[in-house]
């Protein structure tokens, strides 16, 4: 049985205490890759940090679509373009380890989550996590979300409203029920908290926990939830529900009735992931696409129509069955994850020697691909500053390299959650843009945030006018 008590700082290994991890045996390995190691001390880190499309566009016009730098006290090689996308992400010869990528920032905040695990052992536990996702799953989560979602938008009302912090906190509730099967109650605004300093402490320039500091709150983050879901894990086993978690609690490794059950720190670890993934992700694509319907009304009122037309009238809530209805709304969606990625760029690590771009990269070797600066390549989405949800018609996709779009990732790797995503976003317009019409000042532009998943500063400040 898994104790209450969290992992300690300790106990959650890091680089150095992964004796099967490869490490790059000399960083003079990389100097024959173009590129630059910043300042003293931080290198490029706060370049990066502060405009990671500034940053990679200056990058690959000085140096090329293969370039190195020096960020988090390590040299990373960044490879851009979709061939780059594809080479990383679908892996066909298992050089990247997501693991190891992943691991130096996430480790010690969401250690064990599917993105941190590799090859057979990830295979095992996404295929045992799987069962959450199935069309009757499915099918219930539709229903609650419906439920909360119409309960909760419909309170805001007319006005002027900061959009971000509303729909995280809406996103977190829908989490919660279709998740957990309960609400949060009166933790939900520590366990939110939580999932902020968690998220905020990823991009920590320091990376020890240590008191005061942005690490430091993440881990006392993390504490909190691992005492909190494996209390209801083990609620949740004695008496299962038809939530997600209740799923997993109940998820054996091979699939099978005979099986074992995953272990409850398994279990735990997945859970704090997928919460995160699923309504930090969803809160920012979503203010996203708001954003651009409050700026392009022609796109509003063509998904508001859909919406009326798919749910069959008014003030109804939108079936599961009438989801794939929703084309334009989906369609919008993708566009708006194609600006902003909520996951700017993926970093993963070469288990072996290879070759890209004409350059020798060693094993070892720190590997980022970027969403972030290939979803903005004037050469594959021409004027892609402006909002185009056609970019996403069937023949427009067909046309287009696979992997110039990956907010989902790829490969193996590829979002567990996505359809759950999709069906989120679109329960999300129907209500909202059927009960509201949805406007921003004219000219406004909000700075984002971009790291460590991107955010408007400000809000986003919009108001809300009640349709007749």
């Amino acid at each position: 049985m898994a104790s209450l008590a969290p992992n300690r700082p300790q106990d959650i290994q890091n680089e150095r205490g992964n004796p099967h991890w490869v490490r790059l045996k000399n960083e003079r390995e990389l100097d024959h890759i173009p590129g630059e190691d910043g300042w003293p001390v931080v290198g490029t880190t706060f370049m990066q940090l502060g405009d990671p499309i500034g940053f990679g566009k200056r990058m690959v016009a000085k140096y090329g679509p293969v370039f190195r730098t020096r960020s988090f006290g390590r040299r990373q090689v960044t490879l851009i373009g979709p061939d780059a996308n594809e080479a990383v992400l679908f892996d066909r010869d298992k050089i990247f380890s997501s693991e190891q990528g992943w691991g130096p920032v996430l480790n010690l905040l969401f250690p064990r989550g599917l993105m941190l695990m590799d090859f057979a052992g990830h295979r095992a536990d996404r295929r045992a996590l799987s069962i959450a996702f199935k069309p009757e799953p499915m099918r219930h989560y539709c229903d609650l979300l419906n439920a909360d979602i119409a309960r909760v938008v419909e309170g805001w009302g007319e006005g002027e409203r900061k959009f971000y912090p509303a729909i995280k906190a809406l996103t977190l509730e829908t989490a919660a029920t279709s998740f957990l099967g309960l609400p949060f109650g009166p933790e939900a605004d520590r366990l939110n908290q939580a999932f902020v300093d968690m998220v905020q402490a990823a991009v920590a320039p320091i990376r020890r926990p240590l008191p005061f500091t942005a690490m430091g709150r993440g881990y006392a983050g993390r504490k909190l939830m691992v005492e909190y879901f494996t209390r209801l894990l083990r609620e949740r086993r004695a008496n299962p529900g038809q939530d997600m978690f209740s799923q997993f609690a109940l998820a054996r490794r091979d699939g099978e009735a005979e099986g074992d059950l995953l272990p409850e720190d398994v279990v735990v670890d997945h859970m704090i992931f997928l919460m995160m993934a699923a309504h930090d992700t969803i809160t920012s694509s979503f203010t996203t696409l708001i954003w651009q319907l409050a700026k392009n009304p022609e796109w509003q009122e063509k998904l508001r129509a859909e919406a009326r037309a798919a749910a069959g009238g008014e003030g109804r809530a939108l079936p599961f069955d009438a989801l794939a209805q929703m084309e334009l709304t989906e369609m919008a969606m993708k566009e708006a994850l194609r600006i902003m990625p909520p996951v700017p760029s993926t970093p993963r690590r070469a288990l072996k020697d290879f070759t890209f771009g004409g350059f020798r990269i060693p094993a070892g070797t720190d590997v980022d691909v970027s969403a972030s600066a290939v979803h903005a390549d004037p050469v594959l989405w021409p004027e892609p500053d402006r909002f185009d949800p056609l970019r996403f018609t069937p023949a427009a996709v067909a046309a287009r390299h696979k992997y110039a779009w990956i907010p989902y990732g790829g490969g193996a790797h590829m979002c567990l959650g996505l359809h759950f995503a999709v069906m989120q976003t679109k329960v999300l317009a129907h209500h909202i843009l059927t009960r509201y019409s949805i406007e921003t000042a004219p000219g406004y532009a909000p700075a984002w945030q971009a790291w460590p998943i991107p955010k408007p500063r400000d809000g986003l400040q919009v108001t809300f006018r009640r349709l007749g």
